[in-house]
């Protein structure tokens, strides 16, 4: 979609999961000045040893739990991060499991590694989308290698409930099932605390579970290409290894500006929160004033995930709305089979901008 309407100045566009506005200036201060100041070298295949320590305090600040540097990897962005550890721990033919609706990266990063998908559909109930435990567990038998999880879920906002913790670690460790979570959205929920439900503080420091995650979402910062991992002690040095044949590291004045995001980031990731809480209300209540469509509420992340009533093929529907209602949106079908029939709205915006987005949409449905 975004390549069909990227030249169009007069479309809106929704489809791709970014803030419209740029990182916050201290961040990119802080890298303007490390690049000036001659950082332009080659760091640790791992990441800078000083932003591994600010990852590991702002980790310990989260979960409430110390996170030793041997557990830690700075990544090439957030997808670069699941695809490393998709290359450690997955090999031809094994099983994979993932819930879907999902961002495609997810599912297609085992294939690309010749795995053997099998995906757990979410389900809808009291206008939420919900995980089927039952459902999940009866995927996780013993010949299963992986489990990635995506909570709060991009595209629908689903986050797996603090409870439902224990019984899906329960079962990866019961059949030495790694469990990979992507956890970009974990900072951005509809709801209280800090963060969504994670598995960090139930795990001891060597355990067949690994977080995914990123600077993009929470910190705005998308273009910067800033990832991070939490890993099994055990596979850190490994890990250092595949970083270096896929990477080397991370540009060393671009690891300053992620040092300076955790240290000083709490009160941007408090504004950036706010604004998605009032730009998620606004946009769910508009869409589901419009006749026909059905909008489940997104506990987390910053998408919309709807239904228009009668609509059977979310490209070509996409592609009608850029030509006919200057809107650009995210087609269902994206996110698997599943989705086919919904579009994703991108809500993190002006709040003049979804409103206009809203106004053309539903001028277009009403005519």
């Amino acid at each position: 979609m975004a390549n069909v309407g990227m030249a169009r100045k007069d479309v809106l566009k929704f489809w791709v999961g970014e803030s419209d506005q740029p990182t916050p200036e201290f961040i990119r201060q802080a890298a303007a000045d490390a690049l000036m100041a001659g950082q332009t070298y080659y760091t640790h295949n791992l990441g800078r040893e000083d932003l591994r320590q600010a990852l590991a305090d702002y980790l310990e600040r989260l979960h409430g739990q110390p996170f030793g540097l041997d557990r830690l990897g700075i990544t090439s962005a957030g997808v670069n991060a699941l695809m490393l550890i998709s290359q450690a721990v997955v090999s031809p033919g094994d099983k994979v499991v993932v819930t879907t609706p999902a961002w495609p990266n997810i599912v297609e990063i085992p294939r690309i590694l010749s795995a053997r998908l099998e995906t757990v559909a979410l389900d809808r109930a009291q206008g939420r989308w919900r995980l089927d435990l039952d459902k999940l567990m009866d995927t996780l038998t013993p010949d299963t290698r992986v489990l990635f999880l995506n909570s709060p879920n991009n595209p629908t906002g689903w986050t797996l409930p603090a409870e439902d913790r224990a019984a899906i670690l329960d079962r990866c460790r019961k059949y030495g099932i790694w469990l990979i979570t992507d956890d970009p959205y974990e900072r951005l929920i509809f709801g209280p605390g800090k963060s969504a439900p994670s598995f960090l503080p139930l795990i001891g420091d060597d355990e067949r579970v690994v977080s995914s995650n990123t600077f993009s979402k929470a910190w705005r910062m998308t273009g910067w290409r800033m990832g991070w991992m939490v890993l099994p002690k055990s596979l850190t040095q490994s890990m250092g290894v595949l970083v270096e044949y896929n990477t080397s590291c991370v540009p060393d004045f671009v690891q300053a500006g992620a040092i300076a995001a955790l240290n000083h980031g709490e009160p941007s990731i408090a504004e950036l929160r706010a604004e998605l809480a009032a730009a998620k209300d606004l946009v769910i209540g508009a869409l589901r004033q419009m006749p026909g469509v059905e909008a489940p509420e997104p506990e987390g992340g910053m998408y919309a995930f709807f239904r228009v009533e009668g609509l059977t093929n979310s490209v070509e529907f996409a592609k009608t709305l850029i030509d006919k209602a200057r809107v650009g949106l995210a087609p269902g079908s994206a996110f698997g089979p599943e989705g086919q029939g919904w579009l994703r709205w991108c809500f993190a915006n002006r709040p003049e901008t979804n409103a206009e987005g809203l106004a053309r949409l539903a001028d277009y449905l009403k005519a």
